[in-house]
Protein backbone atom coordinates (compact mmCIF):
# COMPACT_ATOMS: atom_id res chain seq x y z
CA UNK A 1 0.00 0.00 0.00
CA UNK A 2 1.38 3.36 -1.07
CA UNK A 3 0.84 6.02 1.58
CA UNK A 4 1.03 9.11 -0.66
CA UNK A 5 -0.15 11.59 1.95
CA UNK A 6 2.19 10.29 4.64
CA UNK A 7 5.13 10.12 2.24
CA UNK A 8 4.52 13.67 1.01
CA UNK A 9 4.19 15.05 4.53
CA UNK A 10 7.28 13.17 5.71
CA UNK A 11 9.20 14.72 2.80
CA UNK A 12 7.90 18.18 3.75
CA UNK A 13 8.90 17.53 7.37
CA UNK A 14 12.42 16.56 6.26
CA UNK A 15 12.78 19.81 4.31
CA UNK A 16 11.53 21.88 7.25
CA UNK A 17 13.87 19.97 9.57
CA UNK A 18 16.89 20.76 7.40
CA UNK A 19 15.82 24.43 7.28
CA UNK A 20 15.67 24.47 11.09
CA UNK A 21 19.12 22.88 11.35
CA UNK A 22 20.54 25.48 8.96
CA UNK A 23 19.04 28.34 10.98
CA UNK A 24 20.67 27.03 14.14
CA UNK A 25 23.98 26.50 12.37
CA UNK A 26 23.90 30.05 11.02
CA UNK A 27 23.15 31.44 14.48
CA UNK A 28 25.87 29.30 16.09
CA UNK A 29 28.42 30.57 13.57
CA UNK A 30 27.38 34.21 13.96
CA UNK A 31 27.40 34.02 17.76
CA UNK A 32 30.48 31.75 17.98
CA UNK A 33 28.67 29.14 20.09
CA UNK A 34 29.76 25.58 19.35
CA UNK A 35 27.89 23.64 22.06
CA UNK A 36 24.67 24.20 23.95
CA UNK A 37 23.18 27.67 23.86
CA UNK A 38 26.17 29.52 25.33
CA UNK A 39 23.77 31.70 27.29
CA UNK A 40 22.55 33.22 24.03
CA UNK A 41 18.80 33.84 24.26
CA UNK A 42 18.25 34.01 20.51
CA UNK A 43 20.06 30.71 19.95
CA UNK A 44 17.97 29.15 22.72
CA UNK A 45 14.79 30.36 21.01
CA UNK A 46 15.87 28.78 17.74
CA UNK A 47 16.88 25.57 19.47
CA UNK A 48 13.49 25.39 21.20
CA UNK A 49 11.69 26.01 17.90
CA UNK A 50 13.64 23.11 16.40
CA UNK A 51 12.96 20.86 19.37
CA UNK A 52 9.27 21.75 19.34
CA UNK A 53 9.14 20.64 15.71
CA UNK A 54 10.89 17.38 16.63
CA UNK A 55 8.51 16.86 19.57
CA UNK A 56 5.30 17.36 17.60
CA UNK A 57 5.90 16.17 14.05
CA UNK A 58 6.54 12.43 14.56
CA UNK A 59 3.25 11.86 16.37
CA UNK A 60 1.31 13.73 13.68
CA UNK A 61 2.99 11.66 10.95
CA UNK A 62 2.28 8.43 12.82
CA UNK A 63 -1.41 9.30 13.25
CA UNK A 64 -1.69 10.38 9.61
CA UNK A 65 -0.02 7.16 8.50
CA UNK A 66 -2.34 5.01 10.60
CA UNK A 67 -5.43 6.75 9.27
CA UNK A 68 -4.14 6.46 5.73
CA UNK A 69 -3.35 2.74 6.19
CA UNK A 70 -6.99 2.09 7.08
CA UNK A 71 -8.03 3.48 3.70
CA UNK A 72 -10.15 6.16 5.35
CA UNK A 73 -7.86 9.05 4.51
CA UNK A 74 -8.33 11.03 1.34
CA UNK A 75 -8.08 14.67 0.47
CA UNK A 76 -9.21 15.81 3.91
CA UNK A 77 -6.22 14.04 5.48
CA UNK A 78 -3.78 15.72 3.09
CA UNK A 79 -5.32 19.11 3.92
CA UNK A 80 -5.03 18.46 7.67
CA UNK A 81 -1.40 17.42 7.19
CA UNK A 82 -0.62 20.49 5.10
CA UNK A 83 -2.21 22.76 7.71
CA UNK A 84 -0.17 21.04 10.40
CA UNK A 85 3.06 21.69 8.47
CA UNK A 86 2.06 25.30 7.85
CA UNK A 87 1.36 25.65 11.56
CA UNK A 88 4.81 24.27 12.38
CA UNK A 89 6.44 26.86 10.09
CA UNK A 90 4.36 29.65 11.64
CA UNK A 91 5.41 28.47 15.10
CA UNK A 92 9.08 28.67 14.09
CA UNK A 93 8.62 32.21 12.78
CA UNK A 94 6.84 33.16 16.00
CA UNK A 95 9.63 31.69 18.12
CA UNK A 96 12.08 34.22 16.66
CA UNK A 97 10.16 36.95 18.48
CA UNK A 98 10.52 37.67 22.17
CA UNK A 99 6.90 38.59 22.79
CA UNK A 100 3.69 36.58 22.54
CA UNK A 101 2.49 36.67 18.94
CA UNK A 102 -0.09 35.24 16.57
CA UNK A 103 2.42 33.13 14.60
CA UNK A 104 3.46 31.15 17.65
CA UNK A 105 -0.10 30.91 18.95
CA UNK A 106 -1.53 29.71 15.64
CA UNK A 107 1.29 27.20 15.30
CA UNK A 108 0.69 25.83 18.78
CA UNK A 109 -3.08 25.60 18.37
CA UNK A 110 -2.69 23.95 14.96
CA UNK A 111 -0.47 21.23 16.46
CA UNK A 112 -2.83 20.63 19.37
CA UNK A 113 -5.93 20.46 17.20
CA UNK A 114 -4.21 18.19 14.68
CA UNK A 115 -3.14 15.75 17.38
CA UNK A 116 -6.51 15.75 19.12
CA UNK A 117 -8.51 15.57 15.90
CA UNK A 118 -6.47 12.71 14.48
CA UNK A 119 -6.62 10.88 17.81
CA UNK A 120 -10.42 11.08 17.71
CA UNK A 121 -10.46 9.87 14.10
CA UNK A 122 -8.21 6.93 15.05
CA UNK A 123 -10.52 5.93 17.91
CA UNK A 124 -13.60 6.25 15.69
CA UNK A 125 -11.94 4.08 13.04
CA UNK A 126 -11.01 1.50 15.69
CA UNK A 127 -14.63 1.43 16.86
CA UNK A 128 -15.91 1.08 13.32
CA UNK A 129 -17.71 4.43 13.45
CA UNK A 130 -15.68 6.25 10.77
Amino acid sequence: MLLQTTLSLAAAAAVIHVWLMMRIGKTRTAEKVMHGDGGNAFLMQRMRAHLNFVENTPLALILIGWVEMTGRGGQWLAIIGALFMLGRVLHVIGMDRTNANAFRGIGTITAMLTHLGLAVVCVLIALGKF
